[in-house]
């Protein structure tokens, strides 16, 4: 419940962000650059945060972490309220930057026993994705009334989520401390050049996003294509994990996954298909749905890989090797981002993102030809 307070927190303040960066520039290359404020730090900080969360203890490695967002919500704040200088707000968007993304990635597997961990995931993701759909919503609202509101209402949220965990522990983590310094900080590479299943995984994922990521380029389609105002851009930012938490109720309700590949590899194909459709609408509606579907099929993609990627992985080593996978999370989501921005300062946003998911349909079929031990996987209990 913590975790849902700090993600609808953090929800509400991307809308935000996104909304002030393009009213105060009008420009779409702010709007990519705020990607890159994100994902660069990010990945800078993966292996140090990695290491972290397998050599101390995760709950408090989260916790210091949680502090570090909420003082720069509140800094994003006062820069809101005077109209502070926009470099600022990339400086904070920087330093925003968690270090505690691996440690909490690690927390469910010492919770929950592996033959229920599939369920465990999916349940996971639908809270994951209500955050994701309450959050855009609820911040469409706010930014209407007050910007400044929307950071105030991000540091709240992460500020119950480490109120919560400081009454809670969790058991002792891996073994970190007993290897090499060196040997230990780059543990989640190693690992993964042994495992081509998780780096196809990993690889897949980022790659499609990287190309098909429209959310960032939503103000623009918003405010000059749909022509429906900041509550509009609140929905459309909803769409995606709406779509998303109904397909985890689906997945939580369903027998277990027997066809864990080819599943992977169509949900990710018709991901690319329904943003073309989005980046060529001019309609509301048809937009809100195609956005519905690129969460639904988002989420597909999303259980499959995290329960391979955990069920595949010692606990001595999930920390490290979450991190390396937030790496490329980043590089999908955040870089995704900045790549859209770019494109679309040079050739437009339609083409931008009808090109991006032209690009998915293409990686999803190399991947389908170039990796035979993805197609065969089965089950996600027995990666």
């Amino acid at each position: 419940m913590g975790w849902f307070a700090a993600l609808i927190g953090t929800q509400i303040q991307g809308v935000a962000i996104g909304w002030e960066m393009y009213q105060r520039t009008g420009e779409a290359l702010a709007l990519g650059l705020v990607g890159l404020a994100q994902a660069a730090p990010t990945m800078v900080l993966a292996l140090p945060a990695g290491y972290l969360a397998d050599r101390f203890s995760r709950r408090k490695v989260v916790i210091v972490s949680l502090t570090g967002i909420t003082v720069t919500s509140l800094c994003l704040a006062v820069l809101s309220y005077t109209e502070g200088s926009v470099p600022w707000m990339y400086a904070l968007l920087v330093m925003d930057a968690t270090i505690g993304r691996p440690a909490r990635s690690a927390f469910l597997p010492q919770l929950v026993p592996r033959d229920v961990y599939p369920n465990a995931v999916a349940w996971s993701t639908s809270m994951m994705q209500l955050g994701w759909m309450i959050g855009p919503a609820v911040g469409g609202v706010i930014i209407v009334w007050s910007v400044t509101s929307a950071y105030l209402a991000a540091a709240m949220g992460s500020t119950i989520y480490a109120i919560l965990l400081l009454s809670m522990n969790f058991r002792a983590t891996g073994s970190a401390k007993a290897e090499a310094p060196m040997e230990a900080l780059f543990g989640g590479l190693t690992f993964l050049k042994g495992n081509r299943l998780v780096l196809t995984l990993m690889s897949l994922d980022m790659f499609a996003v990287l190309l098909g990521g429209a959310v960032y380029l939503l103000p623009i389609f918003a405010e000059e294509i749909l022509e429906v105002g900041p509550e509009g851009f609140g929905w459309l930012r909803a769409a995606p994990a709406m779509g998303a938490f109904c397909m985890a109720l689906m997945i939580a309700h369903l027998p277990p996954m027997e066809r864990a590949g080819w599943n992977l590899l169509i949900a990710v194909g018709a991901f690319g298909a329904a943003t073309i459709v989005f980046g060529l609408s001019s309609s509301f509606w048809l937009s809100f749905g195609m956005l519905f579907l690129t969460g639904l099929f988002d989420n597909v993609s999303m259980v499959i890989r995290h329960t391979l990627i955990q069920l595949s992985t010692p606990d001595a080593m999930r920390g490290r090797v979450s991190a390396v996978s937030g790496v490329f999370v980043s590089a999908s989501n955040e870089l995704g981002g900045f790549e859209s921005g770019i494109v679309a300062h040079y050739f437009g946003p339609v083409f931008s993102v009808v090109s991006g998911g032209i690009g998915t349909i293409a990686v999803v079929m190399a991947t389908g030809v170039l990796s035979p031990r993805l197609r065969k996987q089965g089950g996600l209990t027995k990666p």
